[in-house]
């Protein structure tokens, strides 16, 4: 058996209660499973949208079954996802805020962890409103940050480098994607 450290890439958006899932078991399994796990926040309305599927609170025979599978995954995995109504707020800005923590942290990943964490909790436990700045304000405090650092990553996130990052890290997602699905067929 190999000692070597596997890295696994988790593109996420916090609008996902699947990837949420999959953070926290990831998280919480990284030393038993021997993995580096990279977080590479991600815009799922731009995967959504290169990708040609359409988001499940779109699609009711979707939204049914995912509010059942979800209630069930929450149980089993111990993640308190609770299903809102389908909004159709996005979650831009959220992934934003959340990208330049991780262009501002650049290694490590703890802080965008915990700031990815406590933003999933306001979507899919408290239903807050992620759309608003005060949402992302409460999510770095509680993440640990100080008050001059969110102000300053609100600030970064709302410049190009930032917005050109999240693009970027979408399209990796999505190439990634094309590319596992065109090796998994041949």
């Amino acid at each position: 058996m190999s000692s070597s450290r596997k890295v696994v890439k988790l593109f996420y958006d916090v609008i996902s209660p699947y990837s949420w899932l999959a953070f926290e078991v990831l998280c919480r399994y990284r030393n038993v499973w021997n993995i580096d796990l990279k977080f590479k926040p991600a815009f799922l309305g731009g995967v959504f949208h290169g990708s040609g599927n359409q988001e499940p609170g779109l699609v009711q025979n979707k939204f049914n079954y995912m509010v059942t599978d979800l209630k069930q995954l929450s149980e089993f995995f111990g993640v308190p996802v609770n299903p809102p109504l389908p909004c159709k707020k996005g979650t831009l800005n959220a992934m934003r805020f959340v990208t330049a923590v991780a262009e501002k942290e650049k290694e490590g990943g703890v802080l965008v962890e915990r700031v990815s964490r406590e933003l999933w909790k306001n979507v899919w436990s408290t239903h807050q409103d992620i759309t608003q700045p005060a949402s992302l304000i409460e999510a770095g405090l509680k993440a640990g940050l100080s008050a001059n650092e969110v102000e300053e990553i609100l600030i970064l996130s709302q410049s190009q480098q930032i917005k050109d990052k999240l693009m970027s890290v979408t399209q990796e997602a999505l190439d990634y994607r094309v590319s596992t699905l065109y090796l998994c067929l041949e």
